[in-house]
């Protein structure tokens, strides 16, 4: 039997295409592949800073539910002391406390836990505990909340914690994350004009609440749409132009 030359070049023109079909498939899943891998990558960066920002929340809240136990047991406002062997020695000294049952950070007192920030949310630096600004929505505006700082987070956290808490993000800009406006920097008794006070104003047996007040720029936070005024915002992440850096920020007491 004699071989058609059409039927060989039939069958070759097939085995091409079916080699070329073959190529284009790996190479798509090969695309498919990488493109997985790129998306997960991402997902598993966006869901850890999701669950560091949880971290931070919830450790706020231990914060808060700390100065309210000690609060209800009877002290005063001026009675809190945030000292621990691991914070600042601005803090105080807990081992020389006769009583701590003032101390947030002690078993017979507020019972909080001392934590250090989750790595990669900030620089590094400790929570700081001030009372010299007042919070949007907050206590009244003639006082200074007391207050948590995590101070000089990322711009991607920053962006985070707000939106959790309903505020704006960094981008698109505008409209930005919420402000505290101006170049002020503490001084004797006057707090500056950035939440973040720094080491002149941590919370301590000399240095406690500002009678002048730091107030940040109300109309950068969320406008409650029923009102003239700012939502409440027990908890932002704030942009200081003193820095100028991004500090989250908790209310642990609305006076």
């Amino acid at each position: 039997m004699q071989s058609h030359p059409s039927c060989r070049s039939s069958e070759a023109g097939n085995v091409l295409f079916i080699i070329l079909l073959a190529i284009v498939l790996i190479g798509a899943l090969t695309a498919a592949i990488q493109s997985s891998n790129r998306t997960e990558g991402s997902n598993i960066d966006a869901e850890t800073l999701v669950i560091r920002a949880s971290e931070v929340q919830r450790y706020a809240s231990e914060l808060e539910r700390a100065v309210t136990y000690i609060m209800q047991s009877g002290k005063s406002e001026s009675d809190l002391r945030f000292a621990h062997p691991n914070a600042h020695a601005d803090y105080g000294d807990l081992s020389a406390d006769a009583d701590p049952s003032d101390q947030v950070f002690h078993v017979d007192g507020g019972g909080a836990n001392y934590r250090t920030p989750p790595s990669g949310v900030n620089d590094g630096s400790a929570w700081e505990f001030y009372g010299g600004t007042h919070i949007p929505g907050m206590g009244t505006s003639s006082r200074a909340e007391l207050i948590a700082v995590l101070p000089n987070v990322t711009a991607a956290f920053c962006d985070k914690i707000n939106a959790l808490n309903g505020q704006s993000a960094i981008l698109p800009d505008p409209p930005g994350p919420p402000e505290d406006t101006g170049s002020g920097t503490a001084s004797g008794l006057d707090p500056g004009q950035c939440l973040n006070i720094g080491a002149l104003g941590r919370f301590d047996n000399a240095q406690q609440f500002y009678s002048t007040i730091n107030s940040t720029d109300e109309n950068s936070f969320t406008q409650d749409p029923n009102t003239t005024a700012a939502r409440p915002a027990p908890q932002a992440c704030v942009k200081c132009e003193v820095g100028p850096a991004y500090h989250v920020y908790h209310v642990l007491l609305a006076r």
